[in-house]
């Protein structure tokens, strides 16, 4: 019998998520579960969007809109940049699907980081591109002469995730401005911003849609799962040259985001008030966390996000199924490193005292 699967997948696994609360008391019999594993906002969502979703309910029957015109003038007007260079997307998942499809041929060189979003490579893969990783430098962070080394005739694309997840660190506008400049114009560099909100160093490229002027070649991505709380409508968008925004909607599905979640999305945005509370909670819980682990004399990574990774010193996936039997879910890592999310001041409280119960630190 021939073959009928394509050859890329054979190397590839079916993405695992983490255990749903739901499951995780079942499992175990408990009342509460706090989940610090997906770097979801845990102040919810604006009480605009549950008023903006209300509305949508008499339309539940027809097709949302395929251009998703209103989403686009609302984050054109938010970003000054034209409607015809915006794309919104269902998350940025689908976002990084399309730009593989547009870009990647087959055999095509495409530079990732090590230690960055696992999507990154499994599209470069599965278009049948060829992953060109590049370790991170001794602080986890990119290296990025390394990458800009790495480049040559065969080279299609590169990933950059600011700040990155899973390590919470982050490129410099000095520094991305320079990478930028020496990267030639027919490489395309998808950049992704899932978790800027939260980024409080001054020297971060906020304003990173000044560099689209000169370099036609970017694609900036973001989300509105992480800061905005919207992660189960599975909204995102891209902001890039013309010609780039019309050949990704030659691939794109033909009603990608929902109306619900433009709708969501549109209320989400227009609450910036919402934004502020979610970026005070994230600095508080970072800086506690940041004391209980210099105190628990644990290795962890200054972030620019809403995750921390941590080192425990024991290895994570036992830590991890011990500390669900508690009632915490968080995301382990590599040998003995653990990401978790930065949570409510009881989640981040209860995390604490669990791990020190693991790790024997309980006086």
């Amino acid at each position: 019998m021939k073959e009928i699967f394509r050859n890329e997948l054979k190397k590839l696994s079916p993405y695992k998520p983490g255990k749903p609360i739901q499951d995780v008391q079942k499992e175990y019999g408990l009342n509460k579960v706090y989940k610090l594993a997906s770097n979801e906002n845990p102040l919810g969502c604006s009480p605009k969007v549950k008023k903006a979703l209300i509305k949508c309910m008499d339309n539940i029957h027809l097709y949302p809109d395929g251009n998703a015109t209103l989403l686009k003038k609302k984050i054109s007007d938010l970003t000054e940049i034209p409607v015809n260079r915006i794309l919104p997307s269902s998350g940025l998942d689908e976002m990084i699907d399309l730009v593989a499809k547009t870009f990647i041929n087959k055999g095509d060189e495409v530079i990732i980081s090590d230690n960055t979003f696992i999507r990154y490579m499994d599209t470069t893969k599965i278009m049948g591109g060829v992953p060109v990783v590049i370790p991170l430098r001794k602080d986890f962070s990119f290296d990025l002469e390394k990458m800009l080394e790495k480049i040559n005739n065969k080279t299609k694309l590169i990933w950059i995730c600011n700040p990155n997840n899973p390590t919470g660190t982050m490129i410099s506008r000095k520094e991305l401005i320079n990478f930028v400049k020496q990267v030639p114009k027919d490489i395309v560099i998808a950049y992704d911003e899932a978790y800027k909100e939260f980024a409080t160093d001054k020297n971060f490229p906020h304003n990173s849609i000044e560099l689209l002027s000169n370099h036609p070649n970017i694609i900036i991505m973001r989300t509105l799962s992480k800061a905005y709380g919207l992660a189960s409508f599975r909204i995102g968008y891209a902001i890039a040259s013309e010609e780039i925004i019309e050949n990704l909607n030659k691939v794109r599905p033909a009603f990608n985001v929902s109306t619900f979640a433009q709708a969501a999305a549109i209320a989400a945005l227009d609450d910036q008030a919402f934004i502020q509370k979610t970026i005070q909670n994230n600095n508080k819980g970072k800086k506690y966390l940041y004391k209980e682990f210099d105190k628990m004399n644990l290795f962890y990574i200054p972030t620019q996000t809403n995750h921390i990774w941590v080192n425990i010193k024991k290895n994570s996936e036992e830590i991890f199924k011990n500390l669900q039997k508690k009632g915490i879910i968080i995301r382990p890592m590599k040998g003995t490193n653990i990401r978790v999310s930065i949570g409510l001041p009881q989640e981040n409280e209860f995390l604490v005292q669990c791990l020190k119960e693991e790790l024997n630190l309980c006086v």
